[in-house]
């Protein structure tokens, strides 16, 4: 780096209005981003992109070696960044876009975390980093539930040979290992380099909440509603048999199983069983291919409907080996015909934007191709509303250093108490919705700027 881009680099780090964006560059949860930075007239956010991350971790580089490359490329060839003070903060003006900003004023340096997903090359280097022999430096502080993060394994370097196969599912725990070690090392470095910055999301945190046996056991110490878990399986390795079992010994009928790291209803089961006839059904997005010398599973973009005992065996039993979480199954309040639950954005302590997802499947996943309604839009009470929004924010308060999340909640059928079914620490991609005017990056901007 030369020098007048190695003064640039230091002003930059030390500017007021600087934001370090860790994620995938080009899609558009990152340009997202960048254009609500825009919007308020800041300077766009330094994109650090997961695979470079990586890469740096394998090789041994700190981050400051990390920075100052990212920072070096992406000024001159990619998109300059501007080493200026921001335009908002003055009493009484507004940013270009016409947003009042009277009381907004940036204080740090901002870290955002992103989504690591649809990437595919990431996908395989999270893998390797997850391996029992990866290089680099190891660090399983942030694994929440380490003894049985451990599913089927592979090497680091035959993750690296790799090839991408359309929705196939590989190495789920390997690659939540990989991704908590990518967390504690950025935790670590940003500790020692940046220590005035400050996290949106606090990396710790992001692990907890991806971890759905460990998100829920922390939602429930805390006294937050979730649904009730299928006794006598948290976190061990079980299976097909096991699960049985346990809903035989507690007369459950209807189960919801999950990959306990799989979003997008990636790893997803709806599973109930007839106690009288022994008939059983499986409802959900993983396909099998046992075709080749070795099954392995994939993410189907259609729901699938099992009966075969011997296929619904051999799915929950893999997603067992991998690492299972099991709720009971509440049956969701439905609106024309369709069950539905809400995904609902909450930054600091208020309450944002909210999307009914609708589907006549228990699974309501919007990539599912499911309907969507806003809330505001839809047919529920203010009463329900404020329900469902004091829930969603009852489970981001869990998470004191954690500014914002898209948590979804389920509304019973019978009524009653609404429950935390998902914590989305990057669950803020929602289309064609607005808070305030505002859509869901810009209002996190704002929100961040007033109060942090």
């Amino acid at each position: 780096m030369n020098r007048s881009t190695s003064t640039s680099y230091q002003q930059w780090l030390a500017s007021a209005s600087g934001c370090i964006l860790f994620g995938n560059p080009n899609n558009k949860r990152t340009a997202g981003w960048q254009q609500a930075r825009e919007q308020y007239d800041l300077s766009s956010a330094l994109v650090v992109p997961y695979i470079r991350l990586l890469h740096s971790i394998r090789a041994g580089e700190s981050l400051d070696d990390l920075l100052q490359a990212v920072f070096q490329r992406q000024t001159h060839h990619q998109h300059p960044i501007r080493v200026s003070e921001p335009k908002i903060g003055i009493d009484g003006c507004s940013t270009s876009s016409g947003v009042e900003s009277s009381s907004l004023s940036p204080s740090s340096l901002l870290l955002r975390l992103d989504a690591p997903g649809d990437h595919f090359a990431v996908e395989r280097e999270l893998i390797a980093l997850g391996a029992v022999d990866a290089e680099g430096d190891i660090d399983d502080a942030l694994v929440p539930l380490d003894a049985y993060t451990v599913g089927s394994s592979i090497s680091a370097t035959a993750a690296r040979r790799l090839q991408p196969q359309h929705g196939r599912i590989w190495y789920p725990a390997q690659w939540f290992r990989g991704y908590c070690r990518l967390l504690s090392w950025l935790k670590r470095e940003v500790s020692l380099l940046l220590p005035h910055a400050k996290w949106m999301n606090d990396p710790a945190d992001i692990a907890i909440m991806f971890d759905k046996r460990r998100c829920h056991q922390w939602l429930h110490t805390a006294g937050v509603a979730v649904p009730p878990l299928v006794p006598d399986l948290l976190g061990k390795h079980t299976g097909y048999e096991q699960l049985r079992q346990s809903m035989k010994q507690h007369r459950i009928h209807r189960v919801f199983i999950k990959l306990f790291c799989g979003s997008a209803a990636s790893g997803v089961i709806a599973y109930q069983y007839n106690p009288r006839t022994g008939a059983e059904i499986a409802t959900t997005t993983i396909g099998i291919d046992n075709s080749g010398n070795e099954s392995y599973y994939y993410n189907s973009g259609k729901l699938r409907r099992y009966t075969d005992s011997a296929t619904i065996a051999q799915i929950i039993d893999w997603v067992g080996q991998e690492g299972m979480h099991a709720e009971r199954w509440i049956s969701k309040a439905s609106w024309q015909s369709k069950a539905y639950d809400v995904r609902q954005l909450v930054c600091r302590h208020e309450a944002g934007h909210a999307v009914m997802r609708l589907s006549h499947t228990p699974i309501t996943n919007l990539h599912l191709r499911n309907d969507r309604l806003v809330v505001s839009q839809s047919h529920l009470s203010a009463d329900q509303i404020h329900a469902i929004e004091q829930t969603a924010m009852a489970g981001l308060r869990t998470f004191p250093y954690s500014f914002c999340a898209g948590i979804d909640v389920l509304v019973p059928s019978h009524g009653g108490q609404t429950y935390i079914i998902d914590m989305n620490p990057f669950g803020d991609l929602l289309y064609d919705v607005e808070h305030r005017g505002l859509g869901t990056y810009a209002w996190e901007l704002q929100q961040w700027l007033a109060h942090e």
